[in-house]
């Protein structure tokens, strides 16, 4: 008996230290790796130079310096990377209110994201030519800036919310007007990505209670995506992608329908996500090419992607081991020198840690 309660006790024993030293192989956002992942967006927020506009010129009066034409958002080299970085920041500072540089990022954001600042942000998104300007990905992560601010109880981010408001209220507005007229999904692995847009604004929507906006999404979503089958996941990634299209289709529909019909929509979407699935991190040539270290986010956007469907549904909980490969190959590399990929890369690794289930 006692050699059998021993032989027990062994193999307990050897499966928690076994367990134990998967979660140990586990990437964390831990302290140690917020305050790492902090100088990224720290760095380059008010970093003017070098800068890519994506602006459309009107005449010569259009022809101003990045910090006149976006005053709250003129960093890290565009437009909809300095939002992403703001939003890292208030990310890091919502779960980590002790990071080492706290008090200087809750300056920085006060004084980016002013009501001044803001308001001049409006204007240029009603411009002329603004229109379309950052449609849909710069939308969506203001959107997903303003969920974050929502979220976190502290005077800082209630200031802060308050004054992005009528910012956040147009983009809003700009969805609600656009999605009706929007006849096809646009099902790239770069910025337009339609998957991702919506998710993002629909997150928003959600936190908020923004009924409106859900139920324009709710439409879009299912009218594009509803009667998907077989998405050629083996396609990807393209040589530039940062996103997966089939896995942020998988994600939306995560979000949009119910649970029963999402497993009988997925299982034809991605037969291939069986217990034998496998799929490669995405591989960097150069970390110095603006456009191949774009593969590096793809890894860590297929990392949430994963993760999110493993954690409602524990039947694909094999997903998980997958993402970890893929975070695992491009998180040590995203702090460095090579601003081609450190001035946006550190949202997309925080957002992807944020990912994984913390249980």
């Amino acid at each position: 008996m006692i050699r059998f309660v021993s032989i027990l006790f062994f193999f307990y024993a050897s499966n928690l230290i076994s367990q134990s030293m998967q979660d140990s192989l586990i990437p964390r956002l831990t302290l140690i790796e917020a305050n790492r992942l902090s100088k990224l967006p720290l760095k380059c927020i008010n970093m003017e130079y070098p800068n890519k506009l994506g602006q459309t010129i009107g005449s010569e009066l259009d022809l101003k310096t990045p910090r006149v034409l976006h005053p709250a958002f003129y960093g890290c080299f565009d437009w909809h990377s300095s939002v992403h970085g703001h939003w890292s920041l208030v990310s890091l500072l919502k779960q980590f209110p002790h990071l080492e540089n706290a008090s200087e990022l809750r300056v920085r954001l006060a004084q980016n994201i002013s009501l001044e600042n803001i308001q001049a942000e409006v204007l240029y998104f009603q411009g002329e030519h603004n229109k379309i300007y950052e449609r849909t990905y710069g939308w969506a992560w203001l959107l997903k800036l303003a969920e974050e601010l929502h979220t976190w109880d502290d005077p800082l981010a209630k200031e802060l919310e308050t004054n992005l408001q009528p910012l956040t209220n147009l983009i809003v507005q700009y969805y609600l007007d656009f999605l009706p007229k929007l006849n096809y999904p646009i099902r790239v692995g770069e910025h337009p990505n339609t998957a991702f847009g919506l998710s993002f604004a629909w997150d928003y929507a959600n936190a908020i209670g923004n009924k409106n906006l859900k139920n324009s999404i709710q439409q879009r979503a299912l009218y594009f995506y509803q009667n998907d089958v077989s998405c050629p996941l083996n396609w990807e990634p393209g040589g530039y992608d940062f996103l997966s299209p089939c896995l942020e289709e998988a994600a939306l529909m995560l979000r949009i329908l119910p649970k029963l019909e999402y497993e009988i929509w997925l299982a034809k979407f991605l037969p291939q996500l069986n217990k034998d699935f496998k799929l490669d991190p995405g591989i960097v040539s150069d970390r110095t090419d603006g456009k191949l270290v774009h593969l590096d986010g793809v890894n860590f956007s297929r990392a949430w992607c994963l993760n999110q469907i493993a954690n409602a549904y524990p039947k694909y909980s094999y997903l998980k081991d997958i993402a970890i490969e893929h975070l695992k190959y491009s998180l040590p590399s995203i702090v460095d020198d090579h601003y081609e990929g450190g001035h946006w890369l550190g949202s997309f690794a925080i957002y992807a840690l944020n990912s994984i289930d913390k249980k």
